[in-house]
């Protein structure tokens, strides 16, 4: 326990603020927080992980995926070490690299499936450990290097996802990926469940049943969550204001959307675009 203790004040590395890697004992997670870094945590334990408060249980060795201000915490049935590699927008783009990684979405930014995936082997702990090797040089013809090996990462853990995800979606029940369907092409103008309930012929409780059985989550979550991510996709990927962030999210004013988006995220819009920056994808745009 001690050594857990000792090895979270020592084995903080960085580069340039933007990229940094990380040893620390679970117990570090027990308190939610976020920041404006995606995270890639690697951990072998069993106990809860909870995103924006909602609860997923894991046991064995996993690679868990966060987004820039999704509240995160760990409980842990014992304390145990957790390698932690944060990344910055501004040192590698998910959307801007997607020919290259398709992990927006699948990795990140998926609100359907759980956020992390099972490991077999120690393949991203040799990654994580020729990181920190690299680091460690502080030589200026790093960040090539470094942003090579995060890529690495996130393509092997998108391999494995996407066989994870063949495979559920296999045993996914007709009416809950009619609801996904619904959902993706409805969330901006149908936020009330009674819609989803009435296209599916089911009732609101029927349906609130089904999808916390199958997803975890109540219908009213997911729509929340929906709603979240198409604002930070919005306020990261374009240089549209907030005033027309939110007509574009159909939102009566502003106000009313700077509330809902704190509430939820725990930061404002604007204060999430400050720290989280504007992605090269809305320069692109834009030519």
């Amino acid at each position: 326990m001690m050594y857990l203790q000792d090895l979270a004040q020592h084995q903080m590395i960085a580069y340039q603020d933007l990229f940094q890697l990380q040893k620390l004992p679970s117990s570090s997670f027990r308190e939610p927080s976020a920041s404006e870094f995606y995270q890639v945590l690697l951990m072998e334990g069993s106990g809860k992980i909870s995103i924006d408060f909602v609860e997923y249980e894991f046991a064995g060795k996993i690679a868990l995926f966060t987004t820039p201000y999704q509240h995160l915490s760990i409980t842990g049935t014992t304390d145990f070490l957790i390698e932690r590699l944060a990344f910055h927008g501004d040192f590698y783009c998910i959307e801007y690299h997607k020919k290259e990684v398709a992990c927006n979405g699948l990795l990140f930014n998926n609100i359907y499936r759980h956020p992390f995936i099972p490991l077999d082997d120690d393949e991203l702990h040799a990654i994580f450990e020729k990181i920190r090797v690299e680091i460690e040089k502080e030589e200026p013809h790093s960040e090539p290097i470094l942003r090579t090996y995060l890529q690495l990462i996130l393509a092997i853990s998108s391999k494995i996802k996407i066989v994870a995800q063949q495979v559920v979606a296999q045993g996914t029940p007709i009416p809950l990926v009619k609801f996904k369907e619904l959902l993706e092409a409805n969330f901006l103008t149908q936020r009330n469940i009674t819609f989803y309930a009435d296209e599916l012929a089911l009732s609101p409780n029927t349906l609130t049943r089904k999808c916390k059985q199958y997803f975890g989550k109540s219908p009213s979550q997911l729509i929340q969550e929906r709603v979240v991510l198409e604002a930070k996709k919005q306020l990261h990927l374009t240089y549209k204001s907030i005033k027309e962030v939110a007509a574009a999210l159909n939102f009566d004013d502003e106000h009313y959307f700077s509330r809902f988006f704190k509430k939820h995220t725990g930061v404002s819009p604007t204060s999430y675009r400050e720290k989280v920056g504007i992605s090269i994808v809305a320069d692109l745009s834009m030519k």
